[in-house]
């Protein structure tokens, strides 16, 4: 008999997991001045974009070769940590279907009686719901 611990224990690291594959269709279209990524949704094709983050370093030319080397370091850093806003914002915004696994908007996917899905397989599975957004 499985114990309610041992339950808890095999959730651990879901939300991990989820950015993990919410990560493989987050599109960066971040530029030299500001970092932003998008998400389509797999279901409409609506694109939800991140909020820009503007590079601290934006519009600042580096004068030295030194300069240079810092100023890459800190754009690459500033962009994973905008990154990972963006993935944390997704993850709200997008659900995966358990049933057919594209990652859809909230307008497209439906709180069911017995399994939350996306509008498409609800409606070929002829269940019920309500839609999310």
């Amino acid at each position: 008999m499985c114990c309610f611990s041992e339950i808890l224990e095999s959730w651990k690291g879901v939300g991990q997991t989820v950015q993990r594959v919410l990560q493989d269709i987050l599109t960066d279209c971040s530029t030299e001045d500001k970092f932003e990524f998008s998400i389509v949704c797999e279901e409409c094709g609506k694109v939800w974009k991140s909020k820009a983050i503007a590079f601290s370093k934006a519009r600042i030319h580096p004068v030295t070769e030194g300069k240079k080397v810092v100023y890459a370091a800190l754009y690459q850093r500033e962009k994973k940590e905008a990154h990972l806003k963006a993935l944390k914002a997704g993850e709200k915004l997008f659900s995966r279907c358990p049933i057919c696994h594209r990652w859809v908007c909230d307008d497209c996917f439906m709180v069911c009686e017995d399994l939350d899905m996306c509008k498409q397989c609800a409606e070929r599975l002829n269940e019920k719901g309500s839609i999310v957004g």
